[in-house]
């Protein structure tokens, strides 16, 4: 059986999906979704670990495992809401900030790098491309 055009592009963004994880993972050193969690945390003093997994649209459960592992390498702290025991307070602690700092130079250089050879004409035609390819995920 042939495969179309279709299917080649689905199995292209997995494979790239795929790819991304992992390289940007050995070349920052964090996974992108960690580093998405931290920049979020960066944006605020506190937040409330509910409020922060709504906000980055991931399940509860993938928010706590990676607040504890970045508790235990001193990157957040974690405590109870002082108004209401049932909320979890979130927020970086100073090496935290540091740290989200050298991780956003990785993440920069991981992009130039991946986005080589690629005018910035293209660059926006492709942003575009995925645009439209979210929205229509969206939609399902």
């Amino acid at each position: 059986m042939l495969h179309s055009s279709s299917e080649d592009i689905f199995n292209q963004l997995q494979g790239l999906h795929r790819q991304i994880s992992c390289v940007f993972e050995r070349c920052a050193g964090i996974s992108a979704s960690r580093l998405q969690l931290l920049h979020q945390l960066y944006q605020v003093e506190e937040i409330s670990q509910t409020s922060l997994q709504k906000t980055l649209g991931i399940d509860s459960a993938a928010v706590t495992r990676h607040l504890k592992q970045l508790e235990i390498s001193g990157m957040v702290t974690r405590r109870m809401s002082p108004e209401d025991n049932r909320f979890t307070l979130v927020q970086l602690t100073a090496e935290g900030r540091q740290k989200i700092l050298a991780y956003t130079k990785e993440k920069e250089q991981f992009l130039k790098e991946m986005l080589q050879n690629f005018e910035e004409q293209e660059q926006e035609q492709l942003l575009n491309m995925l645009r439209r390819l979210n929205q229509n995920m969206s939609e399902m």
